[in-house]
């Protein structure tokens, strides 16, 4: 540890709590398409928040041990890593995560017993994903499919498994949320890995940023910002309210004018932060507009 560092303020920061946003949004927009088909089963979203806080903390120390000891993180822009700064043995980290990771899938086991059992190859699943992303022989978060894997995850399984649990079945309002949640989701970790670019391309861990190049990434970051609005627009077909959903485009503005200006390392902190509001905000609207259009 450090005079500056406190061992809980370490801790806090290895879960990554600008993350955080991607893991309360899409049980948001699910039990937001829950509530347009007047199914809202309380207990049930709380649950699904707890699995999805426990798995997306889980994922943050999976990759601080599994990129701090592959010495992916040993020359890193940004916030602070536990493993690669030194700071906390690689153990220790492994260890929170199994647990987080453990506790998200106990809590799945709970709602999928509630629910309908099939549910448990999709947790275990989503589990296996969140270990296997940087770590494990063949991490597929270094062979640019980070961004498949939050799209589904993040986005398709954590609304759509939110909304079926409470309402029993598949309805559009879902699906477009889930569309929506999961670009929005996927943009955060675009905006991340832009910024490593530099760092990513010398250790060679191939994101799909290092594979699209500086300006192919910044495109993406902007057509998912797109992606997000048109989700919104289908949406709004079951229900105009759905559009409340755009109360998250003046942050969009905000975030999609730093990437498209070329902005680099440390100067792209903001857009991380802007992404994970942006997919709150976007996340309580169409929520909200669900709801009331229901």
């Amino acid at each position: 540890m450090t005079a500056t560092h406190s061992p809980a303020q370490l801790w806090i920061a290895g879960a990554r709590p600008r993350t955080l946003p991607a893991a309360v949004a899409p049980v948001l927009a699910g039990t937001g398409a829950a509530a347009y088909s007047d199914s809202v089963v309380w207990w049930k979203a709380l649950l699904a928040l707890g699995v999805s806080l426990a798995l997306q903390v889980g994922v943050n120390y999976a990759n601080d041990y599994s990129d701090g000891v592959k010495g992916t993180d040993d020359n890193r822009v940004g916030p602070l890593r536990l493993v690669g700064s030194g700071l906390v043995p690689a153990k220790r980290v492994k260890a929170a995560a199994l647990l987080f990771l453990g506790i998200g899938g106990v809590l799945g086991f709970v709602l999928a017993a509630t629910s309908s059992w099939w549910m448990l190859l999709v947790g275990v699943a989503a589990i296996g994903a969140a270990w296997t992303y940087t770590g494990g022989p063949s991490p597929y978060g270094y062979r640019a499919l980070g961004e498949v894997s939050v799209f589904v995850f993040f986005g398709l399984v954590a609304v759509l498994g939110t909304a079926y649990v409470q309402v029993e079945e598949i309805t559009a309002p879902a699906v477009a949320a889930a569309i929506g949640i999961g670009a929005l989701a996927c943009a955060i970790l675009v905006a991340n890995n832009l910024r490593d670019i530099p760092t990513d391309s010398v250790t060679g861990k191939r994101t799909l940023a290092v594979v699209l190049g500086d300006a192919g990434t910044r495109r993406l970051y902007g057509l998912l910002m797109v992606v997000a609005i048109g989700a919104l627009v289908w949406a709004a077909f079951s229900t105009p309210w759905a559009l409340l959903g755009l109360l998250a485009l003046p942050l969009i503005g905000r975030a999609a004018s730093i990437v498209a200006s070329g902005a680099k390392g440390m100067a792209l902190i903001p857009v991380l932060r802007d992404s994970g509001l942006i997919e709150l905000v976007y996340a309580a609207g169409l929520a909200i507009g669900l709801a009331i259009g229901g």
